[in-house]
């Protein structure tokens, strides 16, 4: 029994063994798998910063670019605005030539010998005055022209930069948001994954704690049964023993019940003896001494009946003695023979029950243990797609409400701007075209 308490507590303690290891190794899995969590949530961080970064560098770039347009087109403006001004002065002044030379044709031909010199030259002073104010009053309606086209050029190239950076905006937040929706569903895999890996070692834990809870309890069955066939083994020796020690003291003990019937027979013979004794004497007594010898001779012969009797008595006792003596013993020991395998039979039939009890117990409690495994692995993995769920709504929430404020500023900044034209007085600046970087 010492044996199979230390094996019990062997038991015990390979049990708490893996269950410690178990426990080790889910705790390394959790810290491993929060350290990939951490891992990805420090290089989302890092990709949005970087992201954030490289729009920034991106608008300054594009601002940089805008103004970089804008004085291009400015000056292309300018210089074409000054070559249009050139060629209208040159025309002008070929036009004034040539004005110059009709009028002379004119008066030469319609002139008076007798009209003044002076006034010759005071009509031709009037004429070029008229075509200078002609002239002078055409330039400042295509200066004008100029500057209100330039103005509206310039607005116009604003409204355009406006629209771009707009545009611009647009497409960096779709990226940013893009890129969030990715890192998410990145992040979201990798916690469907974690927990694919979680539930795969729990139940690879499960297995291999009952795989080792099945072994011990049928090495611990079967030691009982080992210790239970030994005993019935020595059960069954210590009855043959005490069988073959009956059987050789039973010549002894008959002996001695012999030589107590012996004893009794003596101790009757000593009594009829006696008995014999007086009943002479007496006989003698009130006999006539003729008779004396024929009644000593019948007395003899009664005595010697007697004595005969008793000794046949004597022999019948001794043989019936042996005989229910050994016929007791035998019925004795087949009654302790059948006693004794009908109580093995029943410690067997108990321990058989009380094995299987346990098995079912056993098996009972692992199916209880993967019931509560599976119910907690489901309900863990609800709790995580209702999570994902969540998060996906509220990033689509924040996408609609962030692209939606985008939109709306977006669209307060242009109006501001277009009520700002109007009030200048430039409309439909949206339709107007500038020369590109190759044009020029």
């Amino acid at each position: 029994m010492s044996g199979y308490k230390r094996m019990r507590r062997q038991h015990q303690k390979q049990l708490i063994a893996l269950e410690n290891r178990l426990k080790a190794e889910m705790d390394e899995l959790r810290l491993r798998l929060q350290k990939e969590v951490e891992t990805h949530a420090n290089n989302t961080y890092i990709e949005l910063e970087r992201l954030a970064k490289r729009h920034a560098v991106h608008t300054d770039k594009e601002l940089k670019a805008a103004t970089a347009e804008e004085k291009r087109i400015q000056q292309q403006i300018i210089a074409q605005q000054k070559k249009e001004l050139t060629t209208f002065l040159d025309n002008q002044k070929r036009e004034y030539r040539l004005c110059k030379e009709k009028i002379k044709e004119v008066n030469e031909m319609n002139e008076d010998p007798s009209t003044p010199k002076e006034e010759k030259q005071e009509r031709l002073s009037r004429h070029k005055e008229t075509v200078q104010r002609s002239q002078a009053d055409d330039e400042a309606h295509l200066l004008d022209q100029q500057r209100l086209v330039y103005d509206r050029s310039c607005r116009a190239m604003k409204r355009r930069t406006l629209v771009r950076r707009h545009e611009f905006e647009q497409e960096q937040m779709r990226e940013e948001l893009n890129k969030k929706k990715t890192q998410k569903e990145m992040e979201q895999a990798l916690m469907i994954r974690q927990d694919e890996s979680t539930q795969e070692l729990e139940r690879r834990q499960l297995q291999t704690l009952q795989r080792l809870r099945v072994e011990l309890i049928r090495l611990q069955h079967q030691t009982e049964l080992e210790n239970q066939e030994e005993y019935n083994g020595r059960r069954q020796r210590e009855l043959h023993r005490k069988h073959a020690l009956e059987q050789r003291q039973q010549p002894r003990n008959l002996k001695m019940l012999e030589m107590q019937i012996k004893k009794q027979f003596q101790d009757t013979c000593k009594v009829q003896t006696k008995q014999y004794k007086a009943l002479r004497n007496h006989q003698l007594e009130v006999s006539p001494k003729s008779e004396h010898k024929a009644i000593l001779k019948s007395l003899k012969e009664e005595q010697t009946r007697k004595l005969a009797v008793l000794a046949e008595q004597y022999e019948q006792s001794i043989n019936e003695m042996m005989a229910s003596q050994a016929m007791r013993l035998k019925e004795e020991q087949q009654g302790e023979c059948q006693a004794l395998k009908q109580q093995l039979q029943q410690e067997m039939e108990l321990l058989d029950a009380y094995q299987n009890k346990t098995k079912a117990q056993t098996e009972a409690q692992h199916e209880r243990e993967l019931q509560k495994l599976e119910q907690e692995v489901s309900l863990r993995r609800a709790h995580l797609e209702q999570k994902i769920e969540e998060e996906l709504a509220s990033l689509q929430k924040e996408r609609t409400e962030r692209i939606k404020h985008l939109f709306e500023r977006q669209e307060r900044e242009m109006d501001a701007f277009d009520a700002e034209s109007a009030k200048l007085g430039f409309e439909s600046l949206g339709s107007l075209d500038f020369p590109k970087e190759d044009d020029r």
